[in-house]
Formats: C-alpha cells, structure tokens, sequence
C-alpha cells in the first residue's frame, strides 16, 4: 500500500498514541522495572524483525565491530532510560513521570554543547526556559521525601538517558535504517538482562505478560515501524510535532483509567513542555 500524506499523518497519530500508552502498560503490570524492560525488548525485536523482513528492510547491512560497539552503547542508555522512566511510573503515576520524561531536548540541547560545543539558538534556549518552568509548576512540592518530587528525578534522569541515546544516535547511526538501530539497540538490554530473567520474571503473573507484551509490540514495534514509514512522506520537522501529543495522551490515560486528575500547576506546567517538544526541529528516535 502506497504511503499518502493523509496516511503518513494518520500513522504518527496512532504512533504518538501508542507511545503515550507507554506509561499505561507499565502502571498496569504488576512486575518490577527490570522484568517489563526485559519482556519489552523481547516482544520488541520480535515485531521489529517482522517489520524488517515485511518491508526489506536490512539488518546486518553496515554493520562492524565499531558500529556495534557504538549501538551497544546507546542501547544501555535506552534501557536505563526505559527502567528510571517504569520506577517513575511506579511511585508517581503516569502523568508526572511522562512530563519528567519530556524534559529530554532541553538535556539534548546541554549533551550537545558540553560533548560537541554545538552553541544553543535562541529556539533551543526557549526550549529549555519553558521546560524549566513546566517542571516546576508539575511538582511544586520540591521535598525529597515527597513520592511525586522522587517520580520527577527518576523520570528526569530518564530524560537525560534518552536524550543521550538520541544525541549518540545522531553521531554514530550514519546510514543505518532507523528500524535497524532499534532492533539492535533493543537486542542488547536484551542481552544485558538476560542475567536477570529467572528473577525478574519467575514470579510474574500472568495478566503481566499480556500487558508487556502489548508494551512491546505495539509501543515499541508498531509504534516505531509507523513512525518510520510515516517519514518516507512528511517532512522530519512536521513528524516531530507529534511527539509533542505523547504526555498528552498518556495524562488523559492516566486520568481515565487510574483517577489520575492533574492538578492546575501541572496542567499548565504540561501546556508549557508540550510547548517545547512542539519547538523541537529534528524528531529524536522514539522511546
């Protein structure tokens, strides 16, 4: 089926909500951190592979010690940036662990200037401001014995995790399909945790394996393999205003099915981070 621009737009709409349910499934498994990273990279590489092979897309093509070493390196930040971001998930909730998380391009912006002296624009300091500001309008209550402000630092270390397996993905990725990068980033915290399975996952019930599974295939595979096709057709700047609706859509989540109500302060501290991801130019690969 041919991608049309009115399909590629429909794609990163259903990509950004999968995205946004992220969060849902981990709060709706009953496991710890390690056992829901674990079973997403499985069922991730699963349905990446499929992916691969529906659309031809290579796997082993470019790949050398030195690349492999290089994605194995973003794939450890991937995978502590997805365990931070569960044990926000676990002792905040879903709304403030998201918007937490969506502090990643202002971290971006800092990872850039401190690794490659990249100056920030006016933009990218705006970005930062705003981001600011959110974050202390979602947790007015900066007391570290308040559950919400440790949520806020767990999903804020999340954020730097994933902003720097973004800014490692932008200088190390070359030619790599983005489909590729994930499967193998995805099959090293495969790999790393492994050690841990019988532990992690011996006493799983089993109402856990649906809800990480389905955070598997349809947050990480579905979700990246729309957003890949979608960018064989809409330009990189108009793809990354979409991930501006991830928190959104995991706040209204939250709200629906766990009595999650936001408060005032967070509402417009999200209107305010929202406002930044939507500033963002070039879309980070997805979480």
């Amino acid at each position: 089926m041919q991608m049309t621009t009115s399909r590629a737009i429909a794609s990163m709409h259903v990509a950004a909500l999968m995205f946004g349910l992220t969060g849902i499934f981990g709060k709706l498994t009953q496991a710890g951190p390690i056992a829901i990273v674990l079973g997403r990279a499985f069922f991730a590489v699963l349905a990446l592979l499929i992916f691969a092979r529906i659309f031809s897309s290579p796997i082993l093509r470019g790949i050398n010690r030195t690349r492999l070493m290089q994605l194995a390196a973003c794939g450890i930040l991937l995978g502590v940036h997805w365990m931070t971001f569960f044990h926000a998930v676990k002792i905040a909730g879903v709304g403030i662990a998201t918007l937490g998380f969506a502090s990643f391009p202002a971290f971006v912006v800092m990872l850039e200037w401190l690794l490659w002296k990249e100056s920030a624009s006016r933009l990218d300091l705006l970005k930062v401001v705003l981001i600011c500001i959110g974050l202390a309008l979602v947790t007015p209550d900066f007391s570290l014995g308040n559950q919400a402000t440790a949520g806020l630092l767990w999903a804020l270390l999340s954020g730097l995790c994933f902003a720097g397996a973004s800014v490692g993905n932008r200088y190390t990725a070359g030619d790599l399909h983005p489909v590729q990068i994930a499967c193998w980033q995805n099959l090293v915290i495969l790999g790393c945790l492994l050690p841990f399975a019988p532990m992690a996952v011996g006493q799983m019930a089993p109402l856990d394996w649906l809800w990480i599974a389905l955070l598997g295939l349809l947050c990480t595979g579905l979700a990246h393999g729309l957003f890949v096709a979608s960018l064989q057709v809409l330009k990189a700047r108009v793809a990354s205003l979409f991930f501006a609706l991830e928190p959104v859509y995991g706040i209204l989540f939250a709200w629906f099915l766990f009595a999650e109500q936001p408060t005032l302060s967070m509402l417009l501290g999200g209107v305010l981070i929202v406002s930044a991801l939507a500033l963002v130019r070039q879309p980070p690969k997805p979480a």
